[in-house]
């Protein structure tokens, strides 16, 4: 295994005036030789119709890949499973796949949808295409061996069609497209920056009125970073050495929240515990420093925040722009844990803290516990691997 990792993030604006979403990403894993898959598929037309027949492709087509069963049997069974319009007479949904394996190679497989753009060191890169018929459909097939920091973008034709008869005479082509992203590109940008990048810029040049579904799905190969957390005491305080000597041996950042926490590490390292009275977001609890600890926080109204930050990240990414530049408690964790880890391990102590049997407090024993396992699981959708220890 090397110590590369998939980064994917993916966002779609629904054609104005429509409820429901014509084109569907799916994600699929292959544990055993460690393959990601990625399809996104776009419906003919719009509406109901585009969204069941880019749903059925996307689920068809990353159930079969995870089965690693060849590309000519996944496009014959789409093509025998889809429905046929009524009106066109045809089953129709044009799909991009991107399959990393073993973070070593990667292959794209499109079929009718924007060429895959395929960003090294920051710059675009024409990557090798060959192109064969299978069940009457042009395929197109690449394969490329991965380095460090490449980036593929795939989307839906919405994208190429931004601005149509609007700012543009032509839409948003490819080539644009490219030049707009090489020109702000940062190699800290995770996957799914890069493609909020891109989509909200769409979404301008249709005047928040999007005249076609509209999705960009971005993979990213990065080198693992692993970061680990701690919050609360363990339930038996003759455990507290136990906790932080685990805490301390992993490599990579780490992360205090909580007072007692907080106590427990700078008596583990014989370090003084220095707060601050730093109130950058009032509603949100100031640091404090430990020499030695990346970084050291109030508990759980700050990782309340950092779900909150979590959530929106993986839907619309509207609060991108503070926790992304704000330097709160809250927002600090925000970068190190969406942008920078890629490996994470929450340690969590389960003793009651007395703060929060009060009953005047929105606080109760669970409620620890509950945005943990909330944050975990909002990070594993980010493509983190994430573990949990309890003590």
């Amino acid at each position: 295994m090397n110590n590369l990792c998939v980064d994917i993030g993916f966002r779609s604006l629904i054609k104005y005036g429509e409820e429901l979403c014509g084109d569907c990403v799916q994600t699929a894993r292959i544990e055993k030789d460690d393959t990601q898959i990625l399809v996104l598929a776009d419906g003919l037309g719009s509406g109901v119709k585009a969204n069941i027949l880019s749903t059925l492709t996307a689920q068809i087509l990353s159930t079969m890949m995870s089965a690693q069963m060849s590309i000519d049997e996944c496009v014959e069974t789409m093509a025998a499973t889809l429905p046929v319009c009524s009106k066109r007479g045809v089953a129709y949904s044009t799909f991009t796949i991107i399959c990393v394996r073993n973070n070593e190679r990667v292959d794209i497989i499109q079929y009718d949808n924007p060429m895959v753009i395929m960003l090294r060191g920051g710059k675009n890169y024409e990557y090798p295409r060959t192109m064969r018929t299978i069940g009457g459909k042009k395929i197109y097939e690449s394969s490329i061996e991965l380095e460090q920091d490449d980036v593929f973008i795939a989307m839906s034709d919405g994208a190429i069609y931004a601005g149509v008869g609007m700012v543009l005479n032509y839409g948003w082509q490819r080539e644009n497209i490219v030049a707009y992203i090489e020109s702000r590109y940062d190699v800290k940008m995770t996957a799914k920056i890069i493609t909020s990048l891109i989509l909200d810029e769409c979404d301008r040049l249709y005047d928040s009125r999007p005249g076609d579904d509209t999705t960009v799905a971005t993979v990213q190969i990065r080198k693992r970073k692993p970061a680990n957390l701690v919050i609360g005491p363990p339930r038996n305080p003759e455990d507290d050495k136990v906790m932080m000597e685990r805490f301390f041996s992993l490599e990579g950042r780490h992360i205090i929240c909580g007072g007692t926490t907080s106590h427990i590490a700078a008596n583990y390292l014989g370090k003084e515990l220095v707060p601050s009275i730093d109130y950058e977001d009032p509603t949100v609890p100031p640091t404090a420093t430990i020499e030695g600890v990346d970084l050291v926080t109030e508990g759980v109204i700050t990782l309340s925040r950092v779900l909150e930050y979590a959530e929106d990240y993986l839907e619309k990414n509207e609060y991108y722009e503070l926790w992304d530049k704000k330097n709160d408690g809250a927002s600090k964790i925000a970068r190190l844990l969406f942008k920078e880890a890629t490996d994470i391990t929450f340690f969590v102590g389960q003793a009651v803290n007395p703060a929060h049997q009060n009953p005047d407090l929105p606080i109760n024993f669970n409620i620890k516990r509950q945005i943990i396992h909330d944050l975990a699981s909002c990070l594993e959708k980010m493509g983190k691997r994430i573990s949990v220890e309890y003590f």
